[in-house]
């Protein structure tokens, strides 16, 4: 008696992706020959900026994987097939497209509730022969996330490293004493490639240097920051510079645009990217949609849900689409000056906020000069000359710092 008939389902890329992006299979959830669920996440896809789960369409057996780790993905490109017997097909054919489950920044995993497993942590754990008691989870409630596996796994191996070396590893030329490799993660090699593309192949950067006084802001913030604060809303000075940022962008336009062959693009909203820092996972940017029409207190909570969930891997593609113009406040981990800051293309131009500290100054007082202590910090604006030239780039600072040296009450 023959078997019967299977139908075969196609897993394919997810169709939407943001300009400027590119993708990449990060890694597999199921080999070859095994059983999948419906909707049960099959595949993780790495982007520029955030890491997105792809669901099975339907339940069977993977029965062929046509795109593997490390190879870049098109959108909506056949990545592999799943075959589902004649008594799965009829439901399993409901859920003919992929259905990505919720994205998160790259490096993450998600942890279902009930402190449960995801799949690419199991594989980790099974890849590494390692046991889930053994790995101390840095997630919700404890739960193990895909870098505890790989830090574990790391710090573990790292005694008898040269025995136990990876396949890239091993291809690569054996590094000399005293001396560490460790090797470029998907999102490391993606930075890399969009920062020279944008420097060396893209547009041409120049970066203007202005100076703010920041004692009219700290003033301010000091008389706000206990009722923002009531309201679970903590008071950064980076709000105050998104608030100037926005006076500025209104002041010159250019700066919130874009560059094409045939004519310069200027956009309506103010959607400002806030260039965050991640431990273990990189630089992600996300976006403050339609900051233009929010005050103090909304871009203060705007900019706090944003960075929350980026440290906590829980941004959305929504949350990284759509920036017109990105703010990089790199003072926070100490810089005193940056230029210039790479452009994210295709953005025309990135402030850079720098390390705040008390100068000595000389300021004008009753018709006479003094020496007195400010708080004080360096802001860069980085622009494509294309779009630009030096005497917007200044006068786009002089509306910045202005904002901020005179703070309105």
């Amino acid at each position: 008696m023959s078997s019967a008939p299977e139908t075969v389902l196609e897993v394919r890329s997810p169709e939407e992706q943001t300009e400027g992006t590119r993708s990449q299979v990060l890694r597999w959830l199921k080999a070859v020959g095994e059983r999948v669920a419906e909707n049960e996440p099959l595949i993780e896809i790495e982007t520029d900026k955030v890491t997105v789960e792809v669901a099975a369409p339907g339940e069977g057996t993977l029965s062929e994987i046509l795109k593997h780790e490390q190879e870049e993905i098109a959108p909506g490109e056949l990545l592999g097939r799943i075959a589902v017997s004649a008594a799965a097909a009829v439901p399993a054919a409901r859920a003919a497209a992929p259905a990505p489950v919720a994205p998160r920044t790259a490096g993450s995993a998600r942890a279902p509730a009930g402190g449960q497993l995801s799949p690419a942590v199991r594989r980790l754990l099974a890849e590494r022969g390692l046991e889930a008691a053994q790995v101390r989870g840095s997630g919700p409630a404890g739960r193990i996330m895909v870098e505890d596996v790989l830090q574990f796994a790391a710090a573990a191996a790292a005694p008898a490293r040269a025995p136990a070396a990876d396949a890239a590893s091993v291809a690569a030329a054996a590094p000399a004493a005293g001396v560490r490799r460790i090797p470029h993660t998907a999102l490391r090699r993606r930075i890399a490639e969009h920062m020279v593309e944008s420097l060396l192949h893209t547009s041409p950067h120049v970066t203007s240097v202005f100076e703010a006084d920041l004692s009219c802001v700290l003033a301010d913030r000091a008389r706000r920051r206990e009722a923002f604060a009531s309201e679970g809303v903590p008071l950064t000075l980076t709000a105050y510079f998104v608030q100037a940022a926005v006076a500025a962008l209104r002041a010159v336009p250019e700066a919130n645009s874009r560059w094409t062959d045939s004519a310069l693009e200027l956009h309506e909203a103010m959607n400002i990217g806030i260039a965050t820092a991640v431990e273990g996972t990189g630089l992600v940017v996300p976006v403050l949609h339609g900051a233009q029409a929010l005050d103090l207190r909304d871009t203060a909570r705007g900019l706090d849900d944003l960075v929350r969930r980026a440290r906590a891997g829980r941004l959305t593609r929504e949350d990284v689409r759509g920036g017109t113009f990105t703010l990089s406040n790199h003072g926070v981990s100490g810089s005193l000056l940056a230029a210039p800051i790479i452009i994210n293309q295709p953005q025309a131009a990135i402030l850079g906020i720098g390390k705040l500290e008390r100068r000595a100054v000389v300021v004008e007082e009753a018709g006479a000069e003094a020496i007195v202590v400010r708080p004080r910090c360096y802001v860069t604006l980085t622009l494509d000359h294309r779009v630009m030239d030096g005497h917007q780039a200044n006068h786009f600072l002089e509306v910045f710092v202005g904002h901020l040296n005179e703070w309105p009450a």
